[in-house]
């Protein structure tokens, strides 16, 4: 089982860690993925800061390729209406897709996940 490590993970991972025991053991396990989306809302303020060496840690990581299915995330997004969820970001519902289509558990801190995978069938890690 792979774990796509949401961006909210990350960001609370490299504040305060308050989730670290988990992530800890995903990466000592071999199990987390990303993608180029979620290391694009990550790497540019890393680079801000000048963490160089986590960006490097960060470009070591497994990465699922992007499929970006333009009419399934329509069609999610019409799902997500439909069942009363507003507000869901178009990369939240790449990130759903991009989990979907590589077999993953999705590890995320953003209660969008939690609503919409009952409706588009992703699997969120607990």
């Amino acid at each position: 089982m792979k774990v796509l490590v949401d961006t909210s993970v990350w960001i609370d991972y490299f504040r305060d860690g308050k989730n670290s025991d988990k992530l800890d053991l995903l990466l000592d396990e071999n199990l987390v993925v990303t993608n180029d989306l979620i290391l694009t809302e990550l790497i540019p303020y890393l680079k801000l800061r000048k963490q160089n060496k986590v960006i490097s840690l960060l470009s070591e990581i497994s990465k699922n390729e992007m499929n970006i299915n333009w009419k399934q995330i329509t069609g999610f997004q019409t799902l997500c209406l439909q069942n009363g969820i507003n507000g869901v970001g178009i990369p939240d519902l790449i990130i759903a897709q991009n989990a979907l289509q590589n077999d993953c558990e999705i590890y995320t801190l953003d209660s969008h996940f939690k609503m919409i995978a009952p409706i588009i069938n992703i699997r969120v890690f607990k």
